[in-house]
């Protein structure tokens, strides 16, 4: 036995800023936004542990079992409703459970963090049979917009993914790190707005990605070629254009939603997750790379067979 994602499900608030909208605030225009990075429209107003709980639901809903099954509750955030206690706990409370949950925050990256953890959990003595991995983050509540470096950047939403003991499906690589010394280069102080030098951040991402992806790759004794679909982070295409580009992975293979929803942070990847899914793209025996980077500086990738 080991373990597989049996259910996927989004949330994304329903008020929609668009580069249009924008223009009325700020230097800017769509043609601009869209060029630098691939971004249409993005959805705010969000509410963490709203839209997490709503995501979660239909995770679990499309596994086929009800929230009682679910063992644990990991949840990837770096906008928590509150300091204490942890946001994760909200969402528990939302599905009527009293399981053992937990946030975790490595920016944008946090859903191929969580999903790591979830397995690691799932494969110790006594581990539970279920986790949920939800990616669930309030971008909006920490941009300045007034800010065209950022606000055309961010938004809100949430993705989550049931993971459960199976025969299909299986974690093969990851590789995580975290250079400290770059924080500067992307922050947010408790009860400030982000701050980000973006040129730096772009040339620090697609080193930091490439090479995450293939030392990935290399643990799971795999060349990129051997790859079937990509979900990465969905911070700016022109970033997984210049991966891709490095790892001579055709652009075919990777699922985007950024253009209608921007940056979601953790929930990018499971945004991304759930558009691979209605593609059909997720088929048994596929292998897929779970990729993400964000402040820390944080990076990390998974290698899974679906």
């Amino acid at each position: 036995m080991t373990i597989r994602i049996a259910g996927i499900g989004t949330s994304l608030p329903p008020t929609i800023v668009t580069n249009h909208d924008l223009e009325q605030r700020m230097d800017t225009s769509d043609a601009w936004i869209r060029e630098r990075s691939g971004i249409g429209e993005r959805r705010v107003s969000g509410v963490t542990s709203e839209m997490g709980l709503d995501a979660a639901t239909k995770a679990i809903e499309d596994a086929g079992i009800g929230a009682g099954d679910i063992d644990f509750v990991l949840l990837a955030t770096c906008t928590p409703d509150q300091v204490i206690p942890a946001t994760s706990t909200q969402i528990t409370r939302g599905l009527g459970l009293t399981c053992g949950s937990m946030d975790i925050n490595a920016a944008c990256a946090g859903f191929a963090y969580g999903y790591a953890a979830a397995f690691g959990l799932m494969l110790a003595p006594g581990g539970p049979n279920r986790v949920l991995v939800v990616g669930a983050d309030a971008m909006s509540k920490v941009v300045d917009w007034t800010d065209r470096g950022t606000a055309i950047l961010f938004g809100d939403g949430a993705g989550a993914a049931v993971l459960e003991r199976h025969e299909q499906g299986d974690l093969l690589g990851q590789d995580f790190g975290v250079a400290g010394d770059l924080r500067e280069i992307l922050y947010c102080n408790h009860a400030d707005t982000i701050v980000m030098e973006g040129r730096e951040v772009f040339k620090r991402a697609v080193r930091a990605v490439t090479q995450s992806v293939k030392n990935a790759l290399d643990q799971a004794g795999l060349t990129p070629s051997d790859i079937d679909v990509v979900l990465p982070h969905q911070a700016n295409v022109r970033i997984i254009e210049a991966v891709c580009s490095r790892l001579d992975i055709p652009m075919e293979k990777t699922h985007n939603v950024l253009e209608h929803t921007g940056n979601t942070s953790a929930a990018s990847i499971p945004l991304a997750m759930a558009a691979a899914n209605e593609a059909g793209a997720l088929q048994p025996g596929k292998i897929v790379v779970m990729t993400g980077f964000g402040a820390g500086m944080a990076w990390g990738s998974v290698v899974v067979r679906w």
